[in-house]
């Protein structure tokens, strides 16, 4: 009895033993899981506030010298029983997670969601960063001011709405500056809109709307005249500059309101010559043997009164050696002694031709029994065929290469 009492102790107690081992290994098991996080394969040490705040200003000093400021990219705490591999450059990627490992859940304080978070990369800000309009601070030299408006065409009602929106930094005559605005509506001159005057400023704010009525078959022949004017102390007006756009380029719509701005120009105040003068820039590309003319107005032309007018274009002409090479055309306007155009064309000449080549630019008028009449031309070129204004403004396109050189010229009537 007392052997059998023994061997029931020692069974016993092997039992126990494994009932014991067999419970703190289900423990220990249990307890690795959860805290399995701390078998990452780069483990990342969980810092402090202060921790994070030194390492991300050291972070900043290393960027500085390759790239600028950036913005740390932080992981919460509640994504930390992920699985992150580091990566080169210090990107990192995101692993498939354990389905066994959930996140801890529960409120957490905001200083222990920072502290016991970590960065794991930088987000640059420079490039989310919007355009910056420099409409506003970039003037070219020798500007007289620039002006900003809005346009806006209503086809049901055939109204076209202005909005004068603002002017800056006008050069005044004098010290002291009350600017307003005067409206056209060309080829009309006769009427106009004005806007209110503005005292003792040279960057008025005027928010101010205008209505001229236009069918819409002609509005695309119209052109719109800011004329930017100064009273003085005696209310006399002084012309500072002006502004002209043509209609016909935009795509004038309701649902489509234009917000422009554009420098104010200095009106020619000489007189037309006897046939009318015409505007035009001149441009070459050296590097794509490129000749560009840009036809901005005419003024002062005689039109034909005894022929019914239709139209009246510019035809520009490329020669060499006083030979034919090619020719382009404006739309036509209706008969006025004022067009503005506005129109670009573009030649291919090389550099070796420019000194035997030249641009002839003739002012013509149409009528309805469809004959053309010349209302007057101008030459430009080198000194093998021009002299004076039209060889200067050809000797500046060249000296100044991918520039747009602008100038008035005399119309002569010579064929």
């Amino acid at each position: 009895e007392q052997a059998v009492a023994v061997a029931g102790g020692i069974i016993g107690g092997i039992l126990l033993f494994v009932l014991l081992g067999t419970t703190a290994y289900l423990l220990l098991k249990k307890f690795c899981r959860l805290f399995s996080y701390e078998k990452l394969i780069n483990p990342v040490k969980t810092t402090n506030a202060n921790a994070i705040f030194q390492d991300q200003a050291n972070s900043e000093t290393h960027l500085k010298s390759t790239r600028s400021r950036s913005v740390p990219f932080i992981i919460p705490p509640t994504l930390h029983g992920r699985d992150w591999i580091h990566l080169t450059n210090e990107e990192q990627v995101q692993q498939d997670r354990d389905p066994c490992m959930t996140p801890q859940s529960g409120p957490r304080s905001s200083f222990h969601s920072l502290a016991g978070a970590y960065v794991v990369g930088t987000i640059n800000p420079d490039l989310y960063k919007f355009p910056e309009d420099k409409s506003e601070t970039d003037f070219p030299d020798g500007s007289i001011g620039r002006l900003w408006f809005s346009i806006e065409y209503e086809q049901e009602s055939e109204r076209l709405l202005v909005s004068l929106i603002k002017v800056r930094k006008l050069q005044p005559p004098a010290d002291s500056c009350s600017p307003f605005v005067k409206i056209y509506l060309l080829p009309d001159e006769r009427s106009y809109l004005q806007s209110k005057t503005k005292r003792k400023t040279l960057n008025p704010q005027f928010d101010e709307n205008f209505v001229f009525q236009v069918s819409s078959k002609m509005l695309l022949q119209r052109t719109l005249k800011f004329l930017v004017y100064h009273v003085d102390k005696q209310k006399k007006h002084h012309l500072l500059g002006q502004v002209i756009f043509p209609l016909k380029n935009e795509a004038l719509t309701e649902d489509n309101k234009l917000v422009i701005w554009r420098d104010l120009e200095k009106e020619n105040l000489e007189p037309p010559s006897e046939h009318g003068d015409i505007q035009f820039s001149l441009s070459y590309n050296d590097y794509l043997g490129r000749l560009t003319v840009v036809v901005l107005r005419a003024r002062g032309l005689k039109l034909q009164e005894e022929s019914p007018a239709v139209g009246v274009y510019v035809k520009v002409s490329l020669m060499n050696h006083n030979k034919f090479i090619k020719s382009k055309k404006t739309a036509a306007l209706l008969g006025t002694p004022n067009p503005v155009y506005n129109e670009t064309f573009s030649f291919k000449a090389d550099q070796t031709e420019l000194d035997t080549a030249s641009l002839s630019l003739s002012v013509l008028q149409s009528n309805k029994r469809e004959k053309t009449l010349l209302l007057g031309r101008v030459v430009v070129g080198p000194f093998m065929y021009t002299r004076g204004r039209e060889l200067e403004h050809w000797n500046e396109m060249i000296s100044k290469p991918k520039e747009l050189v602008k100038r008035w010229h005399a119309l002569c009537h010579s064929t």
